[in-house]
């Protein structure tokens, strides 16, 4: 971990891509907390600085023929689609299934198939006592209407 101590922020370092043991994987001023968007969110209570690795969050992945029994639960909202072809899914551990969705979001998330891990991202300065948001779209800007836009959306 490198500390820039003359922003109070903290950055992951890491020896390879695909080396996520041994190392911190989640900053230690985040946390979650009832959010104004909905439901719990994710917040920081310390700056984060763009491009800054926020967590990495190991997944539990479910086979695609499991991915109809999660719509008849509460995890219908929390899950991921995983995959090279997006058939199966994925449920983020960590505080990977509690970030809020933005069209703006502030942060962004990488799936990382090989270690099985969803990453997540600043994409711009995220300030302190700020939620951070990701867009389910897949895409920061990404302005598709998510599925609970859509106006046939029932849950």
């Amino acid at each position: 971990m490198i500390i820039d101590t003359e922003n109070d922020n903290f950055a992951f370092t890491m020896a390879s891509s695909t080396a996520h043991s041994g190392m911190m994987q989640r900053l230690p001023h985040i946390f979650f907390a009832t959010s104004p968007l909905g439901g719990r969110g994710v917040f920081t209570a310390q700056l984060i600085r763009a491009g800054s690795l926020i967590e990495i969050c190991p997944v539990i992945i479910l086979p695609e023929t499991e991915l109809p029994a999660i719509h008849r639960t509460e995890l219908h909202d929390y899950y991921f689609l995983w995959g090279e072809d997006e058939k199966a899914c994925a449920i983020a551990l960590g505080f990977g299934s509690l970030y809020n969705h933005a069209y703006d979001a502030n942060a962004e998330y990488i799936l990382d198939l090989d270690e099985q891990t969803i990453d997540f991202y600043a994409v711009r300065d995220i300030a302190a006592d700020e939620e951070i948001t990701v867009n389910y779209n897949g895409w920061p800007d990404d302005p598709s209407p998510v599925w609970f836009h859509q106006p046939d959306y029932q849950r």
